[in-house]
């Protein structure tokens, strides 16, 4: 696809200059319109739209400053360069202060004024497509974009929306796979801090010895291997926001440098002595109660204060069931198009199985299992038998059956959480570390729990054992 010309006016009131301009500029592949005063400029203006004017300073009728004024205000979308043989310092502040992007004297030599034509069209070329990216991300992370009709996801909505204009902390809870980032980035992009960046941090992700530096960065000299200075995420974060996820992971000795970096809006890079101040807005998120974290001193109390101004909690999708259907049709169309599939629907036997399915990995898991029967599917529609296993066996424990064969509580909890555990298992394949995530767990959490219904293996016991000697 050949790529749209640049489309200039020159505007100049001889002839000689507008046929030359003209000449050269259509060499060099632009599209190129001209005007002999002002008035017609403006005429052109009205009927066009020009990537860029280059404008004669005196002109009969109108004057290059006043043409100027009329272009920025009837349309600002387009560059203007200022051309005169009267080159003056305060005339060319005026046109500068005016929104002109640059200011070239007569006689100016070719090689010039065609280096400045190309910069400034290079700009321009580039605050349009950071337009785009801009238009784009509010799309993809827009609060619109999170899918869900159920009463609780439209409190959440109704939150997004309030607090995405204010210069607020947010605090947002709720089990692992509910989004919590989607709606941290709905928050960001949605609201005034949009055209700022969005850095996004899993606390517990990063290894603890370089946690701080990750976050606050460091001066050259501050440690071995230090040899220039690190900009931290809190300093690239300047202007816009910081998603600090599973924030209950970060060390108490980083929650009090977060804490003073709340309080004072400045952050200290390691080996500096020099705060530097920084404008962020933090969203923090974890899948814990935070509370009970504070009672075994896990985490400061004031500084759940300070990042618990606006609180949204994310309830699983087991307890929103009506949001199932519209988000399972939207995995649908997203992959289909993804894979380039022709599937458009879901039967509706396989949305019965999928709405009543309990869902431990969330919309997460919801996601995975459409995007696995997107690749599978033959037909279609998404089919009962093209649906994991786990979701389709009828004889899955549930608690009319177990209270009907007198089961105890106990065995009752037990018996479900094994056969929960080994249809998650069966579903990721074996990768415990998947198997961990669709249960909502832990890793470590995960593999007690296997060892306590005799689902380890024996090499895996025996690391168990040599691991807590």
């Amino acid at each position: 696809m050949m790529q749209e010309k640049s489309k200039i006016l020159v505007v100049d009131d001889e002839p000689g200059m507008r046929t030359f301009l003209e000449i050269i500029l259509r060499k060099e592949g632009y599209s190129v319109e001209t005007a002999s005063d002002g008035m017609k400029a403006l005429d052109n203006i009205n009927n066009n739209v020009f990537d860029l004017a280059i404008l004669d300073m005196l002109m009969p009728v109108m004057n290059g400053i006043e043409v100027l004024k009329r272009i920025i205000e009837k349309s600002p979308e387009t560059t203007v360069i200022i051309i005169t043989a009267f080159a003056s310092h305060e005339t060319a502040i005026e046109a500068m202060k005016l929104g002109a992007y640059d200011y070239i004297t007569k006689p100016f030599k070719i090689d010039e004024i065609k280096l400045v034509i190309k910069k400034a069209l290079d700009k321009k070329g580039l605050e349009r497509e950071n337009l785009r990216l801009r238009k784009e991300l509010q799309t993809k992370y827009g609060f619109a974009n999170i899918i869900g009709r159920s009463i609780d996801i439209s409190k959440v909505f109704e939150l997004i929306k309030r607090v995405s204009e204010l210069k607020v902390n947010v605090l947002i809870t709720g089990e692992s796979g509910t989004g919590k980032e989607l709606v941290a980035r709905a928050i960001h992009y949605s609201g005034s801090r949009h055209r700022g960046p969005f850095i996004a941090v899993n606390c517990g992700a990063i290894p603890e010895p370089l946690l701080e530096s990750e976050l606050f960065g460091y001066r050259r000299g501050a440690f071995t291997g230090a040899t220039k200075n690190k900009k931290g995420l809190f300093e690239e974060a300047d202007g816009g926001t910081i998603f600090l996820d599973e924030i209950v992971d970060l060390p108490i000795h980083l929650q009090v440098k977060l804490l003073r970096a709340l309080e004072e809006k400045t952050i200290r890079p390691l080996g500096s002595t020099e705060p530097i101040p920084v404008d962020i807005r933090i969203i923090a998120a974890t899948n814990k109660l935070l509370e009970e974290e504070i009672a075994n001193e896990k985490f400061r109390e004031d500084l759940f204060y300070r990042l618990n101004v606006i609180k949204i909690d994310l309830p699983p999708l087991r307890d929103r069931r009506d949001d199932i259907p519209p988000l399972a049709i939207h995995f649908v169309e997203k992959y289909s198009r993804e894979m380039g599939k022709d599937i458009h629907g879901i039967s509706p036997k396989a949305l019965e199985t999928l709405e009543s399915y309990h869902y431990p990995g969330n919309v997460r898991e919801l996601e995975n299992i459409i995007a696995r029967c997107v690749a599978l599917e033959t037909s279609n529609v998404i089919c009962q038998q093209t649906l994991p296993e786990l979701m389709v066996n009828t004889d899955s424990l549930n608690i009319e059956n177990g209270i009907a064969g007198n089961f105890g509580l106990d065995h009752l909890l037990e018996t479900f959480e094994k056969r929960t555990i080994e249809k998650a298992l069966a579903q990721a394949q074996g990768n415990k570390v998947e198997a961990a995530k669709l249960l909502g767990i832990t890793f470590r959490s995960l593999r007690y729990r296997l060892a306590k219904h005799g689902l380890l293996d024996e090499e895996e016991e025996e690391a168990d054992d040599e691991e807590n000697m």
